[in-house]
């Protein structure tokens, strides 16, 4: 096994490996992987999967698999804004969160229009603005492109996130690993992490997935689930 940085990867032929398991998702890379795909190399997750994690593709990959998923709408960041009033969370409509404002709550419409000034400043041309939605804030996590006995992925972990005072509105866990698992199947992820919130009305919301979580209290029970999943892929790849 090599581990190497983003930028060490390189467009070469000679080296390549067998199999990637990669946790990037720069446009620059994913470009260099894809064409490490198209020569045979197997990758988890695959390139084209992190791209579709890019907020805009998301949103449009989640709607065209009717997966229910935030209110959200794509702006440019270059014109005023005309939209749904205040409260609303302003994302970069590509990656997620790099840097201190990629995501931003706008409380008001001046917050909102100074954070959408603030991207297009960064040469970031369009945002999402998505609804403000009360309620628990769930971290999730989950291993695997086929079905657990639940219907849900075939490891699947949630937590409450940090840094809120949870009040524990009653929710069903299996019906948010099935929510998730068709999520993840949308945008062809196998190894992935994301948000959702538990309303007062019982409802569960989609807020995000990416296809590089940090795994949180279970990062050991995960590191062997995720070894296991990769060992089992890649050998059915080379029978």
């Amino acid at each position: 096994m090599i581990l190497k940085a983003p930028e060490e990867v390189n467009g070469a032929t000679d080296g390549r490996p067998r199999f990637a398991f990669l946790m990037c998702e720069g446009l620059a890379v994913l470009g260099q992987l894809r064409a490490w795909e198209a020569d045979g190399v197997r990758q988890v997750n695959s390139p084209l999967a992190v791209l579709n994690t890019y907020r805009e593709r998301m949103i449009a990959q989640l709607k065209e698999a009717n997966v229910p998923f935030i209110q959200s709408r794509i702006v440019s960041t270059a014109e005023p804004y005309r939209g749904a009033a205040p409260p609303v969370w302003v994302k970069r409509a590509d990656v997620h969160y790099t840097q201190e404002g990629d995501v931003v709550f706008a409380p008001s419409e001046g917050v909102l229009g100074e954070s959408l000034r603030g991207l297009a400043e960064r040469g970031i041309p369009r945002a999402v603005i998505q609804a403000h939605v009360e309620g628990d804030l769930i971290k999730f996590y989950g291993i695997g492109s086929g079905g657990g006995a639940d219907g849900g992925p075939q490891w699947f972990r949630w937590l409450y996130h940090k840094d809120q005072t949870v009040a524990g509105h009653p929710f069903d866990p299996v019906r948010l690993a099935r929510l998730v698992r068709r999520a993840a199947g949308a945008l062809s992820l196998e190894v992935y992490g994301g948000d959702a919130i538990a309303t007062a009305a019982g409802d569960l919301v989609l807020l995000d997935l990416n296809a590089w979580p940090s795994f949180a209290l279970y990062r050991e029970e995960a590191a062997a689930r995720i070894a296991a999943y990769l060992a089992l892929r890649f050998r059915e790849e080379a029978l």
